[in-house]
Parts: C-alpha cells; sequence; structure tokens
C-alpha cells in the first residue's frame, strides 16, 4: 500500500479514535457515567434535546471531566507536535521540546513562584496571585529559549549544534536553581513543588481550557502548515535553499512556535515528558517521515494518548490520584532506550 493511502487511513483512524477516547475519558472515574448519559448531557447543554440526567452526573461531566479531558487533548496535542517539529527542524529522531531549556526554564520560573510567590505577588491583585505559576512558568520557558537562540544565533546564521550544547548548559543551569528553591522550600512548598514537576491535568478550569485553546490550537495549526518545510529541511539546509526557503527565519518561526506550545502546556499542566518524543516515531514508524501527515497525527494521538495516560492515572491508586508525568515517563521511558538500543547498533 502507497504511503499516502496509509496516511489517509491513519488519520481518519485516529479522527474517529480521539472522540471516542474523550467519551471515555469523561465516564471512567470514582463515579462511572454511560456513554449514553454523556452524550445526552452535552446535547442538552448543545441545546438539541433535553435532558433527564441526574443533576449529580451533569455538575461531574460539565465541572470537572469535560474541562479536564479537553486540556488533556490540547497539551497532549501541543506537545506531540512541538516535539515532531523540533526533531524535523534539527533532523533528530531523539530530539525533543525540553532539549533547548523550554521545559526546564518553565519548571525554574514555576519553582519561583510557589517558593517565593508570597513574597513576590504579596501585594499584587488576587487575580495575578492566582495565575502565578503558570505565567512565571511560561515566561521561565520563552526566556530560556530566547537565551539558547541568541548562543546559537551569529552573523552566519543560526547553528543548530551550538544551539543544542546552550540547551544543555541552561538545562544544568535551571536545574541549579531548582535545587536551591528545593533547598530553602518548607515541607508545604516542596510538596506542591514536586507534585507540580511531576505533572497533572487535575487543576483543569474552564478558564484554563480557553487559554490553552485561544494560544495553543492556532500554533498546532500554523506548525502542521509547516510540513512542506520542514520535508525540505530534512534534505539538509543547503538543498533548503536551493529550493528558494529562507532557512533562516523558518528556524526562528518554528523554535518560537515550539517554545510557545511547551511552555504554555507546561505552565497549565506541569511538566509531562515524553509525549513530544514517543508520538512523532509511533506516527514515523507507521507511514514514515512526510510531515505533512507526521503533524496533524501527532496533534491526534498526543491527545489520545495524554487522555490514556490521565485514565490510568486516576484509577490505577483510586481514590488517589497518581501524577500523570509518572504515567507518561514509565510508558516512554522504555521507547526511548529502545530508540538508543537501535542507533547503538546503527553506529555499530
Amino acid at each position: 500500500m502507497r504511503r499516502s493511502h496509509q496516511g489517509a487511513l491513519l488519520l481518519t483512524g485516529l479522527a474517529i479514535l480521539l472522540p471516542v477516547m474523550v467519551i471515555v475519558s469523561i465516564g471512567v472515574g470514582a463515579v462511572p457515567i454511560p456513554a449514553g448519559d454523556i452524550l445526552t448531557i452535552l446535547f442538552d447543554r448543545l441545546g438539541l434535546i433535553h435532558s433527564d440526567v441526574s443533576n449529580q452526573s451533569a455538575l461531574i461531566v460539565e465541572s470537572i471531566r469535560l474541562p479536564r479531558t479537553l486540556l488533556g487533548v490540547i497539551v497532549g496535542g501541543a506537545l506531540a507536535v512541538a516535539g515532531a517539529s523540533m526533531q524535523g527542524l534539527f533532523r533528530n529522531p531523539l530530539a525533543d521540546p525540553s532539549i533547548i531549556g523550554v521545559s526546564s526554564g518553565a519548571a525554574l520560573g514555576a519553582g519561583i513562584a510557589i517558593v517565593l510567590g508570597g513574597m513576590l505577588f504579596a501585594n499584587a491583585p488576587s487575580l495575578i496571585q492566582s495565575y502565578s505559576i503558570s505565567v512565571l512558568a511560561f515566561g521561565g520557558g520563552v526566556l530560556t529559549t530566547w537565551l539558547v537562540y541568541k548562543m546559537g544565533s551569529g552573523s552566519n546564521g543560526t547553528s543548530v549544534a551550538t544551539m543544542l550544547l546552550a540547551g544543555v548548559a541552561i538545562n544544568a543551569l535551571a536545574g541549579a536553581g531548582m535545587g536551591m528553591l528545593n533547598y530553602i522550600a518548607d515541607d508545604t512548598m516542596l510538596r506542591n513543588l514536586t507534585f507540580w514537576q511531576m505533572g497533572s491535568l487535575g487543576g483543569a478550569t474552564w478558564e484554563l481550557v480557553m487559554i490553552c485553546a485561544t494560544f495553543l490550537i492556532p500554533v498546532m495549526l500554523i506548525l502542521i502548515r509547516y510540513g512542506q518545510v520542514l520535508n525540505a529541511l530534512l534534505l539538509g539546509e543547503s538543498e533548503a535553499r536551493h529550493l528558494g526557503i529562507n532557512v533562516q527565519k523558518i528556524k526562528l518561526t518554528l523554535i518560537f512556535l515550539t517554545a510557545l506550545a511547551v511552555g504554555v502546556s507546561v505552565s497549565v499542566s506541569g511538566i509531562i515528558g515524553f509525549v513530544g518524543l514517543v508520538v512523532p516515531h509511533l506516527i514515523r514508524l507507521a507511514v514514515g517521515p512526510d510531515h505533512r501527515i507526521l503533524l496533524p497525527a501527532s496533534a491526534m494521538l498526543g491527545g489520545i494518548l495524554l487522555l490514556g495516560a490521565d485514565m490510568v492515572a486516576r484509577t490505577i491508586v483510586a481514590p488517589a490520584e497518581l501524577p500523570i508525568g509518572i504515567v507518561t515517563a514509565l510508558m516512554g521511558a522504555p521507547f526511548f532506550l529502545s530508540l538508543l538500543w537501535q542507533q547503538r547498533k546503527r553506529i555499530a
């Protein structure tokens, strides 16, 4: 079967599976809700039918599970598309958004808000205090990305190798900052900091969903439009220039969009690792490296995978909740090791 046909089948299958996973995710929890009741509640709120489902079920769906599920779809999709874009830009299958310091910078920003926020925002309006962690996390991710880009840029353009080395240094520096914050934090702060670093969708609200949708959906759509350009970059920068592509501008745009996607995602959900690494590889194994298929498929599979991980996190230790970052790490780390093993065999 031709790759294009495989890609079309994959996209169709994922487009069907995603809404199914959304319904399943809404139904799973301490109070199971049948799929029929979920659809009835949703259609009732859209004004299509009149619902006679219990108020308790309607409240759980509307106020808790639906915003959490939608946040998972958006964040998972954004992280996966950002990972696929980074792998295409760096022409490295092991690349991940965290490689340029976005995640570590966001973690440092959130850590500052958690540990020092009481002092920094003591006189700030309540709205700013409520979103201080998200704002500083986003700011930290953008700042570290800017530093990495400036260090990798020169009169001859942007050096990908220099950016990778700068990312390693920034990650180490942010790690040292987090260590210092851990040292001076009290027990409550330390617990909050630890749980934030593990990632969670438990804080989902309709406000957060709207904020994420406003930023992340346009970013994903723009990145998907760069599929053909990323295909050209796979041939090499010189070849891409011969095809009339402004490589320098493309690098800057992709880095900015990736930083925006990861920064916003991390600011609302904490650090959720391996989604940006694993999902693009799974798609690549199925249909090849064509970014015109890879990017939209990654967006859908990223949402599906994160919903699956969230359902596991909510149910495996019920009534408690496991941080979702632990679940994605348990799924992603063996896959990452298998990739390293394959790379090792090619070198050998």
